[in-house]
Formats: structure tokens, C-alpha cells, sequence
């Protein structure tokens, strides 16, 4: 953890969290949408001072990302939740079953509503990913080794060397045209680990259009980062 001094008008500090990974090839900053944790990511050889340097010459921009994360909403009687871009409100009910869909009404039978939205969108995130992902490994001609669900701060998803796709399970609650984007962008890192002009080639390959719905995430993100489901 470091800080560093805030721009003019703005916090006299800006706390950051440093990350070295082997994978970086340059420094990169990320606003978590969540809570607005900042991350400042380095390649293995770069000083911690190059890297601060860096983020001292964006603390204005740090400062505005921060303003621009949805302040947190607790899931509960009441609330409205997004499921596959359809705002539902959940409704709790004493009978008992599974977590179902009724008109514009999400229908949580017994206790611990928000434990039980959680799993119910889990649970629709991989049997939509899993399905998204098979159909773009197959237009590619790739396989790949694991589907891994993870509540990320800020990656919609990614992909390992050897294969290895995780996706946020948070993707359940965008519209299916965002999750069938992240899971072809996911699955072009199998033929090109990078954001080089040829990984975007293959990304246009298997998902025409999908400026769209990256606009969409960058818009809309930070509102399913937001939703806490804790009971």
C-alpha cells in the first residue's frame, strides 16, 4: 500500500494498492467500480517509484473514476436488481422453491434473500458463459482447459496461458449481448494473449459490433459492481 498527494481541489492523499505481475507489460492503473479502490499494476523490472511517478501524473484522473462508482446498494426486500438487463424487484415469499422470475418481479421464497440472489445469478452466469463460450471456442477452432466464476473488482473477465477463462459471475445481471461480448472477448485471448490490432481482428471475427457493448460495460459497470449481497 502507498499514497500518493492528491491534485488540486481534490483529497490531500490517494491511497494505492501495488501489484506486480509477470504478465504486465507496462504500468496500468484500475478504479476498482466496486469501492473505488485504486490498483496500480507493474511489470516485473519497473521501481515502485517509475510506477507511483505515473499515477501521480494521473491523480486527476484517479480522483474523477473514483467520483463516477455508484454508491453501494444492499440487496434486500425491496430492491431493485438487474437480471440479464431486465431491472426486477425482489419480492420475498414465506413458501418455499427455487428463486424464479414472475412479470417484473424477482420471487425469493424463505430466508436470506440476498445469499439466495447471489447463488441464483451464479448459477445462471455459468450455464449462459459456458454456453457463450463453447460457441466462440468452436467458431475459433480453441479449446480451452477451465470456466472459473470469481467476483472481480474490476476485470469482466480473462484468460490464463494455459487456457484458463474466469468471468464475473456479476455478468448475469448485464443484458445477454454484454455477457456473449466479455465471453468472445475472453475467448480471442486464446489465440492472442494481448489487445494488439490482431486480437481485436479476431474479437470483430467472432462478435461483430462489439464496441456496443463494451460502451455498455464502461456505462453501465459500475451499478453491478455495486450491489452487495450480504445478509
Amino acid at each position: 500500500m502507498a499514497r500518493i498527494k492528491g491534485p488540486p481541489g481534490g483529497p490531500d492523499e490517494l491511497e494505492i494498492t501495488l501489484r506486480r505481475s509477470a504478465r504486465a507489460k507496462r504500468i496500468s492503473l484500475r478504479v476498482s467500480g466496486r469501492d473505488g479502490a485504486v490498483t496500480l499494476t507493474l511489470p516485473p523490472r519497473v521501481p515502485a517509484g517509475e510506477g507511483l511517478a505515473f499515477a501521480r501524473e494521473r491523480a486527476d484522473w484517479i480522483v474523477s473514476a473514483m467520483a463516477k462508482v455508484a454508491p453501494a446498494e444492499r440487496v434486500a426486500e425491496g430492491a431493485v436488481i438487474p437480471v440479464e438487463g431486465r431491472e426486477l424487484t425482489l419480492v420475498t415469499d414465506g413458501m418455499r422453491g427455487a428463486v424464479r422470475v414472475e412479470g417484473d418481479c424477482l420471487i425469493v421464497p424463505g430466508s436470506s434473500p440476498a445469499v439466495r440472489v447471489q447463488a441464483f445469478l451464479k448459477h445462471l452466469a455459468r450455464q449462459r458463459l459456458i454456453a457463450a463460450t463453447d460457441r466462440y471456442a468452436a467458431l475459433l477452432g480453441r479449446g480451452y482447459t477451465s470456466i472459473t466464476l470469481r467476483d472481480t473488482r474490476s476485470r469482466w473477465g480473462s484468460c490464463t496461458a494455459t487456457g484458463a477463462l474466469n468471468y464475473s459471475w456479476r455478468l448475469a445481471m448485464a443484458p445477454p449481448e454484454v455477457l456473449a461480448y466479455v465471453a468472445a472477448h475472453e475467448v480471442a485471448h486464446l489465440a492472442e494473449m494481448n489487445h494488439s490490432p490482431r486480437f481485436w481482428a479476431v474479437v470483430e471475427r467472432l462478435y461483430p459490433g462489439w464496441q456496443v457493448q463494451r460502451s455498455w460495460l464502461k456505462a453501465h459497470g459500475n451499478r453491478l459492481q455495486s450491489l452487495r449481497f450480504e445478509d
